[in-house]
């Protein structure tokens, strides 16, 4: 019995520290894809994602939460970030397409 009990606890205490390592790692993709919005896409869209500043207003910039932008697909989204759009800067060379991926999970979060 006392051999049971034991595996149970490890392969559940394994399971605990895959998990927090899971978390651990998308915070650490969260907190980088934060910076980089900062210092790209704040100065237009806002550090709230609503597009509310003067150079976002000027360009015409969407909210993320507007129900045209919700819709649109993660790919689609990343191709605008890739490529442009608009007036928006190309940052396709600049940015790895896993940075860009993790940006569009990062402006979905925006988006509620």
């Amino acid at each position: 019995m006392m051999t049971r009990i034991t595996w149970t606890t490890l392969i559940l205490s394994a399971g605990m520290l895959a998990a927090a390592t899971m978390f651990s790692e998308q915070a650490r993709s969260d907190d980088k894809s934060a910076a980089v919005y900062k210092q790209k896409c704040a100065s237009c869209h806002g550090a709230d994602g609503k597009g509310d500043t003067p150079a976002g207003k000027a360009t015409k910039v969407r909210s993320f939460a507007d129900p045209e932008v919700v819709k649109m697909t993660d790919e689609e989204l990343a191709d605008a970030i890739e490529k442009g759009k608009g007036k928006m800067p190309k940052y396709g060379a600049t940015m790895k397409p896993d940075e860009i991926k993790a940006m569009v999970a990062y402006i979905r979060t925006m988006a509620k």
